[in-house]
């Protein structure tokens, strides 16, 4: 039915059925009946206007919907019920032939994929709530809102959205059921890839679009845009950023405008108010969308409950027996288990189950792991013969596929071109038969192209093709510039874990023995891991994360390489945010032999305490947490121990305490960080007393309640306690609890170190605890105030410290406002030789030159002072000329100085360069971050060189030298081995650093540039 060419469009039609006097009264009508409907004032209708005048008017004028609507209201006012219904009949038609339309369309997709049949019949079991949910949100009697409603649907891939859109758009359709039924009279069917292929649209041709009998009736559709509902899927692959700036939105469905304005403007309901929104999306999607949805809108998350899986299960296998063992036997396994999170790879796992059943093989000791199943699948489904093209070798096949598969991940491609499967060989018979074993299927989204079943097959065959070391072979995709989101592949750790599962022997034998597939760089590719571990185990903070690497070996489960790979580490670091998660990572942890540091980031437990029954998964939680727990006791070098950014209710601490009072137990230091307040720690602080190993507690960056406080107090200040350093650190402690702080000051018999960097302790609070400092039951050796809000006024109270103490042998003041007020202030304690203090920090205190003189009379005058940091402070060159005077005297006693980033040039370098070779007692210097020069840096490097220099370690400015300088440099590295080179600066040093509150896993950088770096070699496919 085509617009333009159907009377029922005609307006000039209907205006010349109207009689002249009934003529006139439209016209008498019009402009009140305009403002009526909210529309803008037009040219004048006058009088003498012909009706051809009137209709080109209405039609330069408004949109058809507003002038069809317009002209119905007139023509029931002026008594023409004839046309009234003449227009309404027209609708009924167009409604009726929309739905025609859409049911062909939808129908055409159906039988697409073979696979369609089994699973409409699966998700006409499962989804009559998800259908529930949809039919009720656009109800009439429902208690959603009735006009512009937003419904999402958002599920992992292929867990089944737009099967649900098919069924229910075919319900509606089909007018089989109560789907919309009297609510919704259009659907406009969007996705995301059709709107990344514009640039700019109208509402009138994005409803047009999929109307096969000619332009669309917009009129119709437009007319209540209340019974429109709008179908976007998709999107998460939105290549573009839809802007909620309100003054670029468009009203107009004429008007051709930049396709994300278009999308804006429907989602704000500038155009077409009142209608309905149906969006499906993965998870990754949602966060664009939170701008558009309002609190009553509809949020529908699809997923394979257990439940769902067992229906799945019994409709695959139809004998209840199998169904119910292989249900089972999957349900048992958290990892299987999330494999089967969506139909596709639920079928893929049957499929395998199924078969060897039917061999009557050993389910459990055969399939263990994704890789099992994925070997399994292809080897039985490229040697059934079904469909196989004559003469063509299942080898050769899988050769091609991995091809297809490994460059299509690295070339951003998922979605293939027929181009794309010929460059790699890929022939038309050939593609039949994936598409008739569900390995390659038609594309979801781009017509003419297909895709795996599931990237995971993808993945899965991609790292076969990755060992077989393939020749490049580009795609003719590869080059396409502006692709859809979903293509733009960055997340390499499945292909990473499918190629560690075929190092496993027995997998590569599956594919070998079936398909005489050999992977000859397996072997060699092991070898280079173990090498790049034992580089990685030596460089601490090269792995951001170990969970990655630990999801690898996990997959490989081949006991000596895990424990080969795992005996390269000392420190670990695992987030947990499922169970699988600790399930993984307590499988590689059980296999390091030499770890020492242990750090957790644990998201499975809630932050206060269950009430009721525990459900199979919490049960599994704790399950797996106090096998973690046990590490503690169980594992002998482990020695540290560091909880962040975690979830512990009350359940959990008791697990974790439990650990800490056993006597096997041989951790020396625990740290608990950014964790929420779902415990006071009771039970961890009490198991503190009676773990004798353990010297360092650590509560950073936490909420010290008065009731921790209590406890603190109770635990430092028990007889058996062994902790000599406590750090609250970032805690947001006040001056008024400086007065708990004292009394572990106090009483404690044993704490030796104590740390309250980052705390806005001011004047008032170190007064107190100087005070407490001068009490003859202190016996506090360290003290550690960076960043705690101090100005001068608050040296004299630690001067009188530095005057009568005798334990003290260090003090941390940095980064606190002293300036040279305050550094005069502790100097005549400092000045006197009966000072204990050995080490002084004073970095970042606003120090300039002028004070010099009297840190250089300190230096002389205080044999006890051995090391001295002044880092980023504005001495100057006038300022270290001053202090070389003093480091060349012969009653300095000073080993290290740091002086990074204190304004100095080359011309200090001179005396610097004289101290290196006078001074016999100085082992550090570091002068980072200062601008020194070739000529400068070279000076001391003749020093560095000379046989008298007694320095150990160094910190140089290498950066924007000259070659001659970096000739220098490795001149006296090569001749003074024993010198070291530092490039640390007072801030990086160890204890220091705070850092940002963990959120989540970053990308392990290091880690994927392993796998890109390994040498292949090339092979003819």
């Amino acid at each position: 039915m085509a617009e333009s060419d159907s009377a029922d469009f005609d307006l000039v039609w209907y205006l010349n059925d109207l009689s002249d006097k009934e003529f006139q009264s439209f016209k008498n009508w019009f402009e009140q009946e305009t403002v009526q409907f909210g529309l803008p004032q037009c040219p004048r209708i006058n009088l003498r206007m012909t009706r051809q005048d009137v209709a080109n008017v209405l039609t330069t004028s408004y949109e058809a919907q507003h002038t069809w609507n317009v002209m119905v209201s007139i023509f029931q006012k002026i008594r023409r019920e004839d046309l009234c219904e003449k227009i309404n009949d027209r609708r009924n038609r167009s409604e009726k032939m929309h739905k025609v339309l859409m049911k062909e369309k939808f129908m055409l997709q159906w039988e697409k994929s073979p696979l369609e049949e089994f699973h409409h019949q699966f998700f006409c079991e499962v989804a009559m709530d998800v259908f529930y949910v949809l039919q009720l949100a656009i109800d009439p009697h429902d208690s959603y809102p009735k006009e512009n409603l937003n419904i999402l649907l958002t599920g992992h891939a292929a867990a089944g959205k737009s099967m649900i859109v098919k069924m229910a758009v075919f319900q509606w359709a089909s007018d089989s059921g109560n789907m919309w039924k009297g609510r919704i009279s259009y659907v406009v069917h969007l996705t995301a890839h059709e709107m990344n292929q514009m640039t700019h649209s109208s509402l009138v041709e994005l409803i047009s679009k999929n109307w096969s009998e000619g332009p669309a009736p917009i009129a119709d559709i437009l007319s209540d845009s209340r019974r429109l509902l709008f179908i976007l899927e998709d999107l998460d692959n939105m290549s573009f950023t839809v802007s909620t700036e309100k003054s670029f939105l468009c009203s107009d469905s004429r008007e051709q405008v930049p396709v994300p304005v278009l999308l804006a403007s429907l989602l704000q309901r500038k155009m077409a108010p009142g209608s309905w929104f149906l969006l499906t999306s993965r998870p990754i999607g949602e966060e664009a969308l939170k701008a558009f949805m309002k609190p009553t809108d509809c949020n529908v998350f699809l997923q394979l409950s257990d439940e769902m899986r067992r229906i799945y299960f019994n409709l695959f296998f139809k004998d209840s027996q199998r169904a119910a063992a292989a249900f089972k036997f999957v349900n048992e396994n958290e990892v299987l288990v999330g494999l089967c999170r969506v139909p596709i790879l639920c079928w893929i796992t049957c499929s395998v189950l199924n078969q060897q059943m039917d061999m009557g093989d050993n389910i459990p000791l055969s399939y263990q792991m994704p890789t099992d199943i994925y070997a399994h699948f292809l080897a039985r489904a490229l040697t059934s013969g079904a469909g196989v093209p004559s003469g063509q070798s299942p080898l050769v096949l899988l050769k091609r596929l991995g091809v297809l598969a490994v460059e299509g991940l690295f070339q951003n491609t998922l979605n293939f071109s027929v181009g794309d499967l010929s460059t790699v060989g890929l022939t038309e018979a050939d593609v039949g038969m994936l598409q008739a074993l569900n390995i390659l299927l038609p594309s979801n989204s781009c017509e003419n192209h297909y895709q795996f079943a599931h990237v995971n097959i993808q993945e899965f065959c991609g790292a076969i093709g990755y060992l077989m070391t393939v020749a490049d072979c580009p795609l003719p995709s590869g080059n396409k510039v502006n692709k859809d989101s979903r293509d733009q592949y960055n997340d390499f750790e499945p292909i990473i874990n499918f190629i560690f599962g075929l190092l496993n022997e027995r997998r590569r034998k599956v594919l070998e023995t079936s398909l005489g597939c050999q992977l000859p760089m397996a072997i060699c590719f092991k070898e280079y891991l173990l090498a790049q571990m034992q580089q990685l185990g030596d460089e601490l903070k090269a792995m951001e994360h170990h969970t990655p690497l630990f999801y690898c070996l996990f997959e490989n489960q081949e006991e000596e390489f895990v424990s080969q790979m795992m005996g390269f580490f000392s420190e670990a670091t695992i987030y947990i945010q499922a169970n699988r998660d600790l399930m993984v990572s307590l499988y590689c942890l059980k296999h390091c032999c030499s770890l020492r540091k242990l750090k957790l980031s644990v998201h499975i437990f809630g932050d206060k305490e269950f009430a009721g029954k525990l459900t199979p998964s919490q049960m599994k939680s704790l399950l797996y947490w106090r096998d973690t727990c046990s590490l503690l006791h169980t594992m002998e070098t482990l020695r540290e121990l560091e909880i962040c950014n975690s979830n512990l209710d009350d359940t959990s601490e008791r697990v974790l305490s439990k650990a800490l009072r056993h006597p096997d137990c041989k951790l020396e230091m625990l740290s608990l960080s950014y964790l929420s307040a779902g415990s006071d720690f009771d039970d961890v602080f009490k198991a503190v007393v009676h773990n004798q190993n353990l010297h360092c507690l650590s509560l950073n960056c936490m909420t010290i309640s008065l009731r921790m406080f209590s406890l603190l107090h109770e635990v430092l200040s028990h007889p058996l306690c062994s902790i000599r350093h406590l750090s609250l650190m970032k805690c947001g402690l006040q001056p008024i609890v400086c007065g708990e702080i004292a009394s572990f000051l106090v009483n404690s018999q044993n704490l030796r170190k104590l740390t309250l960097s980052n705390n806005p302790l001011s004047h008032d609070g170190v007064k107190i605890l100087c005070n407490a400092l001068l009490q003859p039951e202190c016996a506090l050796n360290s003290l550690v105030l960076l960043f705690c809000c101090l100005t001068a006024d608050c040296c004299y109270p630690i001067g009188r410290v530095l005057l009568f103490s005798k334990t003290l042998v260090h003090l941390d003041l940095s980064v606190n406002c002293l300036r040279d007020r305050g550094m005069l202030a502790l100097s005549l304690p400092l000045f006197l030789p009966t000072c204990p203090l050995r080490e002084l920090e004073l970095c970042g205190c606003f120090f300039t030159g002028e004070i010099c003189q009297y840190i250089a009379s300190i230096i002389i005058s205080n044999e006890n002072l051995k090391s001295l940091e002044l880092g980023s402070n504005n001495i100057g060159d006038a300022g270290v000329e001053q202090l070389c005077h003093a480091l060349r005297h012969p009653n300095c006693k000073l080993e290290n100085i740091g002086l990074e980033e204190n304004m100095l040039t080359g011309a200090c370098c001179e005396s610097l360069a004289y101290v290196l070779i006078s001074n016999k007692t100085l082992k550090r210097l570091n002068l980072l971050n200062n601008k020194l020069g070739d000529e400068g840096i070279a000076k001391l490097l003749e020093s560095l060189g000379h046989p008298d220099c007694m320095l150990e370690e160094i910190g140089l400015p290498e950066s924007n030298v000259s070659a001659e300088t970096q000739r220098l440099l490795k001149a006296v590295r090569e001749k003074n081995t024993n010198l070291l080179f530092v490039s640390q600066s007072w801030a990086g040093k160890e204890g220091r650093e705070i850092g940002d509150r963990p959120g989540s896993m970053k990308p392990n950088l290091h880690w994927y540039s392993i796998f890109f770096k390994f040498p292949t070699r090339v092979m003819t496919v």
